[in-house]
């Protein structure tokens, strides 16, 4: 376990595979998970790959401090520039499952050279009808206030959802509050300006998420849809066989068109 002090916050990672490997990927976890949720495809990953997995501010073994000012889209962009700086990447492939993946869509809008690829497991491109961003909205306050209420037993349910792996809901609080919840339609109105490739993956039976990323599929110039039978919301932990291989393929042809 490695840390990187960032500012009042201290972000726990990890690393795996070799630094000499054709390419680096960025695992970003969605709200209330953690880097754990990435356990299983961590091997596979790492023989031909530099992965570096790590916990968003507010959840598992990094800070989560008592600040909701400490919880904003910005910071944790810069938390990801801070990972890849420690670890001198200037460039990676970001690998990001739900929030990790809207995250991962605004991390390429804001830092586009920084950027080999993307790999977004069940993301949404967000909303442009505020009645749809308001019942988004809505949802995060819900597990805002089920936090506060039950504290980490008001987890909503999920295969990468563990409370054990979090030290307090103090941080998962702010975090639905002020990360995942969402103000516009500029990631949605930014898919076509971001022309690396991409790989959306989504599960089957992961209904909410199936059209969105569609539509990201769509909208992407230089991107393709996989849908993973048989599997829902954390497709890497239902179906880790044909994840890890639809993976591993469009790295593989990433790293051969950059030589």
């Amino acid at each position: 376990m490695l840390r990187l002090h960032r500012d009042r916050v201290d972000l726990v990672f990890n690393v795996a595979g070799v630094r000499s490997a054709a390419s680096t990927v960025l695992l970003t976890h969605g709200f209330a998970a953690t880097s754990q949720m990435f356990s299983g495809n961590i091997p596979s990953l790492a023989q031909n790959h530099f992965a570096i997995t790590w916990d968003m501010r507010g959840h598992g073994r990094s800070g989560a401090p008592d600040d909701p000012s400490l919880y904003t889209v910005p910071l944790v962009l810069d938390d990801m520039v801070g990972l890849l700086d420690q670890l001198d990447v200037p460039r990676a492939t970001l690998l990001g499952h739900s929030v990790g993946g809207f995250l991962s869509l605004e991390f390429a809008l804001a830092h586009p050279d920084r950027v080999d690829g993307l790999i977004l497991v069940d993301t949404g491109p967000g909303f442009r009808r505020d009645e749809a961003r308001d019942g988004w909205n809505a949802m995060a306050e819900r597990y805002a206030t089920s936090l506060a209420e039950r504290g980490l037993a008001g987890l909503p349910a999920g295969a990468e959802l563990s409370a054990g792996s979090h030290r307090t809901a103090t941080g998962l609080i702010h975090f639905a509050r002020r990360v995942l919840t969402q103000r516009d339609a500029s990631v949605l109105n930014g898919l076509p300006s971001i022309d690396v490739p991409t790989l959306v993956i989504v599960g089957a039976q992961d209904t909410n998420f199936v059209a969105g990323s569609e539509y990201m599929a769509a909208k992407m110039p230089n991107a393709r849809l996989i849908v993973i039978p048989d599997a829902g919301h954390a497709p890497n932990i239902d179906r880790p066989d044909v994840f890890d291989r639809r993976v591993q393929e469009f790295l593989a042809a990433n790293d051969a068109a950059r030589q």
